[in-house]
């Protein structure tokens, strides 16, 4: 089976992660797609396969070179997609590009421009998997599972491929941060891991974010608007008030590469009460840290104005840039990038603007580079796969793993 094959069938298990659920994984029908995965991993000659009490998946492939004594590399993708998008039933298509708008559905309207996108014109002539605009794909991360399970596949069908032990992953609940949270890092058994949870093809990084989450409860008080001069307290306008201190040029939607931002994620409240829910990105450790130190100082303005008490910041450090860990093992990341333009592509190193399970495992002492699938716009309606490049994927995969058996124990 080819690995979009596999994307296909994977992209009909709504496992969308629930951000307000508070238990791991955070949507039950996670269950459903772990407990798939588990038998065409039975199909696929991996031994050793557990499915824990948090819908973690485990596997190994074991070595065929006789009296293995190399390092134990691991392959990890996350079960969940993004919360951000419907991601109920996926209409899954293949379109094969000729240029211009690729056209997501002729009634709707719906469509991703290479004006907007112009990697798009990369894949003129390619076969492109998308949904009919109305809902996220789930390439995201289905299809490095896909692709692991398409390479474990292909190493069951030939013997000729040496390689040693791979130990296999896939995670729950990546897409609301907490996927490393039960990870069993010492039952994993790898020395070391790859997250194939990139975009493009190509992709090798080993640069996040730092990452803070940041609570704004503003507390406010009612009171008739007939009667309320020098009375009312309106939560909901000095929550404006609030992100109006932000700096707009500090933003998502204004920054990029190694920029990072304050983002307001969800507001929700009324005059009485107003709760904010921010993010804070940046990957420089201390400029995070001052990001959240100016938006606790935005409050103290407003509890001057307002009140003590009438704006609470609440904030919670969520994972540390990978790179603190893994420029300590530079050649995790030389090999990939080796064997990447090998194939004739250019690696991009570009940072990850965002997170990866290596964010969080290369901390708890399993180092995770992460390569790229072949897809672009995750989170959104626009978002697409590349047959090519998901079987370019696959054999950089192959390659890695052969690679990987020659090194040193100690690598």
């Amino acid at each position: 089976m080819k690995a979009h094959e596999r994307l296909l069938h994977y992209v009909t298990f709504p496992t969308g992660s629930d951000p307000k659920a508070g238990v791991i994984p955070s949507n039950p029908e996670e269950w459903e797609f772990a407990r798939e995965l588990v038998r065409e991993m039975e199909t696929l000659g991996v031994q050793d396969i557990r499915l824990d009490d948090h819908c973690y998946v485990y596997g190994r492939i074991p070595a065929n070179i006789p009296d293995y004594k190399g390092p134990v590399m691991g392959l990890i993708a996350h079960m969940d997609v993004s919360y951000e998008a419907p991601s109920r039933d996926i209409q899954a298509q293949i379109i094969h590009y000729e240029g211009g708008d690729l056209v997501q559905n002729k009634d709707t309207g719906a469509s991703v421009s290479p004006e907007d996108y112009p990697f798009l014109n990369n894949y003129v002539g390619c076969d492109i998997i998308t949904s009919d605009g109305s809902t996220l794909l789930g390439a995201d991360n289905k299809a490095g599972i896909a692709e692991i399970l398409t390479m474990a596949e292909t190493l069951q069908k030939d013997d000729s491929i040496k390689h040693g032990d791979i130990m296999i992953g896939f995670t729950p609940d990546e897409e609301i941060g907490e996927s490393g949270t039960f990870f069993d890092v010492e039952g994993f058994g790898a020395d070391f891991a790859y997250t194939v949870d990139g975009d493009a093809f190509g992709e090798c990084q080993w640069i996040t974010f730092n990452a803070f989450e940041v609570m704004v409860h503003v507390h406010g008080f009612n009171i008739h608007p007939g009667s309320a001069k020098d009375k009312m307290i309106n939560a909901a306008r000095i929550a404006a008030e609030f992100d109006g201190l932000i700096p707009d040029s500090e933003t998502p939607e204004h920054t990029e590469g190694f920029q990072g931002f304050y983002h307001l994620c969800e507001i929700h409240g009324d005059v009485e009460q107003t709760d904010m829910e921010y993010i804070i990105r940046d990957h420089d450790f201390q400029i995070a840290k001052e990001r959240c130190e100016t938006m606790q100082k935005t409050a103290e303005f407003l509890n001057h104005k307002y009140g003590e008490g009438t704006v609470v910041v609440e904030i919670e450090e969520s994972y540390h840039n990978m790179e603190e860990i893994l420029k300590d093992h530079p050649v995790l990341t030389e090999i990939p990038l080796a064997i990447i333009r090998e194939m004739g592509e250019e690696p991009d190193t570009a940072p990850v603007r965002g997170g990866t399970d290596g964010a969080f495992l290369s901390f708890k002492g399993l180092p995770c580079p992460n390569l790229g699938v072949g897809a672009h716009n995750f989170h959104g309606k626009k978002e697409f796969a590349v047959i090519r490049d998901m079987d370019r994927t696959v054999e950089l995969l192959i390659r890695l793993v052969q690679r990987i058996a020659e090194q040193d124990k100690n690598i």
